[in-house]
């Protein structure tokens, strides 16, 4: 790497994390921030559908925190925003599911601000499990995948959040600058008890969807509860906050999910993490990071990738008791 571009990538890095560097200094302010355990369980891949990055966040204390979708350092200098799969050097397995299964669309809630939607009766879904969906007094079952649309004056609702129940995936979008119409989703987290199977997951019990307080009751197996709430959603940034009724002990209560294959083929490339003991953050490349104890910490890139290159990076901090 030439010095050139290690200045372009440090200048990006700086511009992304400043915003963040201000809130967390409001929010230590209030009270001791907690540190996370981070642990990287991340595998190298050819394949740029597969989601190669794994991290895993754990402690015995944590009730609240907050995960941020924000835009990539390069959303102003993208002119082609390439969205589309690739599916070279992929396997059978990471094919995409078939194209003429029927998906029924149902529009669960509708208001003048919101919509949710749900999508059911997909036969590829790699978990079936049945996860009723509530919103007032309507109910719906067998829903695999949530969206959640703003509305916005003379524009077509906008999808800024989804959610997969089956198996606890979210993704966070923020609006799109005024010369996109979107911008791709990329890195998936996961809230909750986190379990692994065919690949990691956290098991739902039931979804309850709050409209007027844009909050979701979650619902674990074991009668555990959570509320992940749409705290805010600009052209700069989706934020939501989790809040654990109590803390998940003995596992991680969080886990990001992305794919990186190169730097310039990879929904997050680099991640960057600080603690209250250290005098700035930390950068390595999301192959060379070997885990750490941080309390803010982001994942994310600071070149153009070919893949999802509009997609957001992700930030999770305000790690609290309460």
């Amino acid at each position: 790497m030439n010095a050139s571009t290690t200045l372009r990538r440090a200048a990006a890095l700086a511009l992304i994390l400043a915003p963040l560097a201000l809130a967390g200094g409001a929010s230590a302010g209030d009270g001791k921030p907690l540190t996370v355990e981070v642990v990287n369980r991340s595998v190298q891949t050819l394949c740029a559908e597969d989601d190669n990055i794994y991290l895993t966040f754990a402690s015995p204390k944590v009730r609240h925190f907050k995960i941020e979708a924000r835009h990539p350092a390069v959303i102003g200098s993208i002119v082609v925003d390439s969205t589309a799969p690739d599916f070279t050097n992929c396997t059978i397995e990471d094919k995409p599911p078939n194209p003429n299964a029927k998906d029924e669309r149902i529009i669960i809630h509708e208001d003048d601000q919101l919509m949710l939607v749900g999508h059911r009766n997909d036969p590829e879904f790699w978990r079936r499990d049945e996860v009723p969906v509530r919103v007032g007094d309507r109910e719906e079952h067998n829903i695999f995948l949530l969206q959640l649309f703003l509305k916005r004056p003379g524009k077509e609702p906008y999808e800024h959040l989804v959610l997969y129940p089956m198996d606890g995936y979210w993704r966070a979008r923020p609006l799109p600058p005024a010369r996109l119409e979107q911008v791709a989703y990329g890195t998936s987290f996961l809230v909750g008890t986190v379990e692994e199977k065919k690949r990691p997951f956290v098991a739902l019990k039931s979804v309850r969807f709050d409209p007027r307080a844009r909050i979701f009751h979650l619902t674990f197996p074991k009668n555990d509860v959570a509320t992940v709430r749409v705290a805010s959603i600009t052209e700069a940034a989706t934020m939501v906050e989790v809040m654990f009724e109590k803390p998940v002990t003995r596992r991680p209560f969080a886990a990001l999910r992305s794919m990186y294959v190169t730097d310039v083929n990879a929904d997050a490339s680099l991640v960057a993490h600080r603690a209250p003991w250290r005098k700035g953050w930390e950068q390595r490349p999301v192959m060379q990071f070997k885990g750490n104890t941080v309390n803010e910490f982001w994942l994310g890139r600071a070149v153009p990738s070919r893949h999802n290159t509009s997609a957001p990076d992700t930030l999770l901090y305000d790690f609290m008791p309460d």
